[in-house]
C-alpha cells in the first residue's frame, strides 16, 4: 500500500487547494491576517496559580484527563532521524520522557505520528516498559510547484509531506481516538510538542483550565530576545493566537510581550467538531528547488473557541517551555532539562 493510500490522502481537497495555488488565492500574501491587529490587554493573560493544584488533581484522579503529543512532521531537523526517538537526556528519548511523565501522572497518553515518523515510533515504543499509548497518524498531501503544478522529485515521482499539526484536530476524530478517550471517561486533553520536555502533566495547569471555564486554554510565556513564533492578539476586536509569519510586516510584534508555547488544554467536546482552519502557503526547498506545502496549525482553533491565555513560567524547576528544534539545541539544553525533569511539578 502506498503512502497516499495508507495515510488518508484527500484527493478532492487536494485538487481544490491546488487550484487556489494556481490562481494565486493561496500565496505568501494570503498568509497575512487581515483586519485591525492590536495587543491583548495585560489582564487577558492569566498567571498560573499553583493553588489550583488540588482542583486539577481531583480531575486527574477521576480519570478525566489525558495527554497528547505531536510527533508528526517530516523528521528532517535531526538528519532524517525521527526526533521523538532520539536520545534526549540520560539515555532516554524525547518520547520516552513524555510517556514516563504520563505514567507518573496516571493519565493515558495519545501520540500523533505522520507517515514519516509512524513506523519507527511504533517499533521504538514497543520495546519500552511503559503503558502503550494510543497512536494515530495525521494525513498526507503532495507538494506543489509555485505555479500550482504537481511537484516531482529528480526521479520523477511525487513528493509527499505532512500538512501541519492542525491536522491533529481532524485526525483525532477520524482515527477513532477521540471516541476511545470519551469511552474511558476523559473530558480534558493536554497537548504539547514532543520536543518540549518541560511541558509535563501539571495538575495546576489542569486546575487553571477548569477555573478559566473556557473550552480551550493556550499556554503563553514571556518573550526572550530573539524569540519568534505565534502570539495572542486582538484581530478586529477578537482574541486569537496568530502564528508569527502571519503578522503583516506593518505590525510590530514586539508590542506583544508573550508568545505561544503550542501547549494546550482542550475540553474534549471542543475537539468533536469540524473547523475550517486556515490553509497556509509554505515554501520549502526540495531537491534544490522551491516546493509549496499547504499546512494548517492547531492554534487556529482559538479563532473559533473562547480561550484562556495562561501565562506560565518559562525556566526554573516549574518552567514549562524548553523546546529543542535541532541537535545543537539539544546539546545546549541537556543540563537545564535535567533540572526540570527531576523536579516535582507539585508544591
Amino acid at each position: 500500500m502506498s503512502v497516499v493510500e495508507r495515510y488518508h490522502f484527500d484527493e478532492s481537497l487536494f485538487k481544490r487547494l491546488r487550484a487556489r495555488v494556481a490562481d494565486g488565492t493561496l500565496s505568501d500574501e494570503s498568509n497575512y491576517v487581515r483586519g485591525k491587529i492590536e495587543p491583548l490587554p495585560s489582564e487577558a493573560f492569566v498567571p498560573l496559580d499553583r493553588a489550583l493544584v488540588h482542583k486539577g488533581q481531583e480531575a486527574i484522579d477521576r480519570g478525566e484527563v489525558a495527554a497528547a503529543v505531536l510527533n508528526g512532521g517530516m523528521a528532517t531537523r535531526f538528519g532524517g532521524v525521527v526526533k521523538g526517538i532520539v536520545e534526549a537526556v540520560e539515555g532516554r528519548s524525547f518520547l520516552e520522557w513524555k510517556l514516563l511523565d504520563a505514567e507518573r501522572a496516571g493519565v493515558p497518553m495519545v501520540v500523533m505520528n505522520s507517515f514519516a515518523t509512524d513506523e519507527a515510533t511504533r517499533e521504538f515504543v514497543s520495546g519500552l516498559e511503559v503503558p502503550p499509548p494510543l497512536f494515530f497518524s495525521q494525513s498526507v498531501s503532495l507538494r506543489l510547484n509555485p505555479d500550482g503544478s504537481l511537484f516531482e522529485d529528480d526521479a520523477g515521482t511525487t513528493s509527499p509531506y505532512a500538512p501541519g499539526h492542525g491536522d491533529f484536530v481532524h485526525s483525532l476524530r477520524r482515527e477513532g481516538v477521540l471516541a476511545e478517550l470519551r469511552a474511558r471517561g476523559v473530558r480534558l486533553l493536554l497537548l504539547s510538542n514532543v520536543d518540549n520536555l518541560a511541558a509535563r502533566v501539571d495538575p495546576a495547569v489542569v486546575g487553571a483550565h477548569l477555573a478559566g471555564g473556557r473550552p480551550v486554554t493556550l499556554e503563553v510565556t514571556e518573550k526572550a530576545s530573539g524569540d519568534t513564533g505565534g502570539a495572542p492578539a486582538l484581530v478586529d476586536g477578537r482574541p486569537m493566537a496568530v502564528e508569527g509569519f502571519r503578522f503583516p510586516p506593518s505590525f510590530d510584534q514586539s508590542r506583544i510581550s508573550v508568545f505561544s508555547t503550542n501547549c494546550f488544554v482542550f475540553d474534549l467536546e471542543a475537539l468533536d467538531r469540524d473547523y475550517d482552519l486556515t490553509w497556509l502557503y509554505v515554501e520549502k526547498e526540495a531537491d534544490g528547488r522551491p516546493a509549496v506545502q499547504l499546512e494548517q496549525l492547531v492554534n487556529d482553533v482559538t479563532r473559533f473557541q473562547p480561550t484562556t491565555y495562561l501565562q506560565v513560567p518559562r525556566t526554573g524547576p516549574q518552567g514549562r517551555f524548553f523546546p529543542v528544534k535541532t541537535p545543537a539545541d539539544l546539546e545546549a539544553a541537556r543540563e537545564p532539562l535535567r533540572e526540570i525533569l527531576h523536579s516535582s511539578v507539585a508544591d
